[in-house]
């Protein structure tokens, strides 16, 4: 059995949703950011839904940053030719 995690709503959090976007566009992407979700699909890229899930990451990263989780630069790909001579 797996016990369902309780995720803060942007209000639990300290976000104050402007007033000229849809509020529940904008709670749908910040829950979206704290589930790990990525932007893959047309309606998470309406504007609503962006700044929550943009909100919601910049939560996330508030709270590793507070319980001490360091966070490591990307990892870049690196490509090597050999030739032959």
């Amino acid at each position: 059995m797996r016990l369902a995690a309780t995720l803060p709503t942007p209000r639990d959090a300290g976000v104050k949703v402007p007033a000229n976007l849809i509020e529940e566009r904008f709670n749908n992407g910040f829950e979206h950011a704290l589930k790990g979700g990525h932007l893959t699909q047309l309606e998470y890229f309406r504007r609503s839904f962006r700044l929550g899930f943009r909100a919601g990451k910049l939560f996330l990263r508030e709270v590793r940053r507070a319980r001490g989780i360091i966070e490591f630069p990307l990892r870049g790909r690196v490509r090597l030719r050999a030739v032959w001579s």
